[in-house]
């Protein structure tokens, strides 16, 4: 039976960069997986396949390219431990240093320096090489996806072979004329010690997925019964059940998503929202899993458990974001794939000219083209954009802004204009009373008549007016209490006085004044206005002014009245302002925006979904509907606080400056560096080990990106 397996996920080591992943993403396609995606940095295969009798085949061809699968477990208990890279460093390093050295301040006739004794010291070496380097560069080439290691097993082999036929075709005193033991051994011992010092660097890239995981709990507290009596014992974190009551002391993480059901606490949420300021929890508040209880202790109920968890999702989505590839990346993408070939092209061209054109000597002119192999790195390509994604995307997540993709943070980092919806973006969506007029009548008893019909009423107005009026201390009692959908709700006094709470539409007969939120009535008589105010989100003028100072138009697009649309405007700082709009109406407006400047649109509800779809990005919020959320690239897990939104367009800025800071210089070093090797002015030993560092270099600026300051 021919059964999709989704997410077969492969551990891959030996890995150096994009152009390696681009390789094993060719060999599983070919063996018949689908959807593949190959993450250098993390070492995961990720893939789709019909039939699981084809993988262990799609393992062995992966495995002829020179690369190691591992098993999860071994992954995880191999963190820290030295990498097979670098244990075949530190093998190579005191060959390479008796060799250099020898070679370089010692007379002919010291014995290290004999061929014998040299071609030994190299031989460890060289059998290094092509374990590292030899055996991924013929597995690349056979699949037509020439890598880097082609370039440097090529390099190094070229001077062996050259050493070992002088050694055996000259006088041993003639010889060392020919002997280039030592350029091959410095070679592949600079190369991998570039290898070793990428491979720990590109880590550094990788930590915010690394801090969330390190967030969940191995075991959980589970409260049960044994024997009539309630028992607490601990319970493995993937085997907890939903609905499993849970016990949580002072200092634990939290294990899953629930409900507390018992007990009070203060819990920090700061590494899943980016908010400092703990959060104080009481029965029926929900709590997430991997925060961290500081205060107090309590009794949950689990409801979300294993890869349905809130930090489960937002590691799933971190990494989906990170595969991710920007328009930005395609340029790098495509040089590098042609880029082996054409340095092969050019190091025979140098070879060619300098020995036949220029007649250079025939060792000078193969230490020419071996230095034009050697200085020239594909890698720093394929390197500059994926680095720069993934701490760009890491650093938002550990803000608590969820980027969906390295494709969003280079959009994002282009728009002019970002459009807010009001209610529930811009506001809480909780209403606070601004103004009470009484006419005949006290505000302490329109306050009483408020607090006690309204907490009949379910609308969202209804329900904030209960909520600022909860210290009421009412004795007035009311029967035949009736709400009516649209219009309010009335009720009847113990000395048979009708009231009504409602819009306008109640009150209509007995006022042309249309402009307050509520009309209280008694027995058919006016007696009291309230005027209501939907309470600012925090930080809202400053994140439209920090986007003001970035060049950005902040304009205000919803279905409210134009009075209260443009008293919000106002009072945020936004000048450009469309009231009164349907959710169609709204669409239109944002591809007329788009249209003209790239177009980012902020919402929450439902009727937002459409154009948080079309805006060239979509924000939405964590508290916002599902479909909102689904709808958007950007979610903003601190939805009582816009500040985040600055920080998440700071970030996009300058992950796409770093990009292209990145491409800059590895387009500007091969061009300059080739050029240098191929007239003979560059030691193959040289090349090696600035080839080794350019690597670095990007990744180096890449890994700035995670303290670097935003403005």
């Amino acid at each position: 039976m021919n059964e999709k397996t989704q997410n077969t996920i492969l551990h891959i080591e030996g890995m150096d960069c994009a152009n390696c992943a681009t390789g094993i993403t060719k060999s599983l396609q070919k063996s018949g997986m689908e959807n593949v995606h190959v993450d250098f940095a993390t070492g995961e295969a990720v893939f789709y396949t019909k039939d699981k009798s084809t993988l262990p085949s799609a393992i062995k061809d992966v495995q002829r390219l020179g690369y190691k699968i591992i098993d999860s477990r071994l992954k995880e208990n191999n963190d820290g431990k030295l990498s097979t890279i670098e244990k075949r460093f530190y093998v190579s390093l005191p060959f390479t240093i008796l060799l250099f050295f020898s070679h370089m301040l010692l007379s002919h006739d010291f014995f290290l320096n004999k061929p014998l004794s040299q071609l030994l010291l190299c031989l460890p070496v060289f059998i290094i090489g092509i374990m590292q380097f030899g055996k991924s560069a013929v597995g690349s080439v056979r699949i037509g996806v020439p890598n880097m290691d082609v370039l440097i097993f090529i390099g190094s082999a070229s001077a062996f072979i050259y050493s070992l036929a002088g050694m055996y075709l000259y006088s041993a005193h003639e010889a060392h004329n020919y002997l280039f033991f030592e350029t091959t051994a410095t070679i592949i011992t600079l190369v991998l010690l570039g290898n070793v010092l990428e491979h720990r660097s590109v880590k550094q890239t990788t930590s915010a997925i690394k801090d969330l995981s390190a967030l969940s709990v191995s075991t959980a507290k589970i409260v049960g019964l044994q024997f009539g009596k309630e028992v607490i014992t601990e319970i493995n974190y993937k085997d907890i059940p939903v609905g499993a009551l849970l016990q949580v002391n002072t200092g634990d993480k939290v294990p899953v998503d629930g409900e507390i059901i018992s007990g009070e606490a203060s819990i920090d949420e700061a590494m899943l929202t980016g908010e400092s300021i703990p959060s104080e929890k009481a029965v029926s508040d929900k709590v997430i899993g991997g925060t961290i209880l500081l205060s107090g202790n309590f009794r949950m109920r689990a409801e979300k458990v294993g890869n349905d968890t809130t930090l489960s999702k937002i590691i799933n989505l971190v990494k989906k974001a990170q595969q991710a590839k920007p328009n930005i990346q395609k340029l790098g993408d495509k040089i590098s794939a042609i880029f082996v070939p054409i340095v092969l092209g050019i190091s025979i061209s140098t070879f060619c000219v300098s020995y036949f054109g220029f007649h250079v000597t025939l060792q000078d002119a193969m230490m020419r083209s071996i230095a034009v192999l050697v200085i020239s790195c594909p890698c720093a390509m394929g390197l500059a954009t994926p680095t720069a994604v993934m701490v760009g995307i890491g650093r938002a997540a550990k803000r608590g802004i969820l980027i969906k993709g390295g494709n969003t943070l280079e959009e994002f980092a282009k728009i002019k204009n970002i459009v807010f919806d009001k209610t529930g973006t811009l506001t809480t969506g909780e209403f606070q009373i601004k103004n009470i007029t009484c006419f005949n009548s006290s505000e302490e008893e329109v306050k009483e008549i408020l607090f006690q019909l309204e907490q009949h009423s379910s609308h969202p107005i209804a329900k904030s007016m209960v909520r600022e009026l909860a210290a009421m201390h009412s004795s007035k009692t009311f029967s035949d209490i009736v709400e009516e959908k649209g219009l309010g709700i009335s009720a009847v006094d113990v000395d048979k006085n009708e009231y009504k709470i409602g819009s306008y539409k109640i009150a209509k007969a007995l006022t042309a004044d249309n402009s307050h939120n509520a009309y209280i009535l008694k027995n058919g008589v006016l007696i009291a206005t309230v005027d209501l105010t939907d309470e600012l989100k925090a930080n809202v003028k400053e994140s439209i002014t920090s986007l003001k100072a970035a060049g950005i138009n902040s304009i205000l697009l919803s279905g409210d009245t134009k009075a209260k649309c443009d008293a919000l405007a106002e009072k945020v700082g936004i000048t450009t302002i469309y009231s009164e709009q349907s959710p169609e109406q709204k669409l239109v407006i944002i591809e007329k925006l788009n249209s003209e400047n790239a177009t980012a649109m902020v919402g929450d509800g439902i009727n937002d979904a459409p154009a948080l779809a079309r805006a060239a990005v979509g924000i939405s919020l964590s508290n916002a509907t599902q479909v909102a959320i689904q709808s958007a690239q950007i979610i903003l897990l601190k939805s009582n606080d816009l500040s985040s939104l600055a920080e998440a367009y700071l970030i996009s800025k300058h992950t796409l400056i770093t990009i292209k800071q990145n491409l800059f210089w590895a387009f500007f070093y091969n061009i300059v560096a080739i050029p240098i090797a191929a007239a003979g002015l560059l030691n193959p030993m040289i090349g090696a080990l600035a080839m080794a560092f350019s690597d670095v270099i990007v990744i180096g600026n890449s890994i700035r990106l995670k303290t670097k300051k935003l403005k």
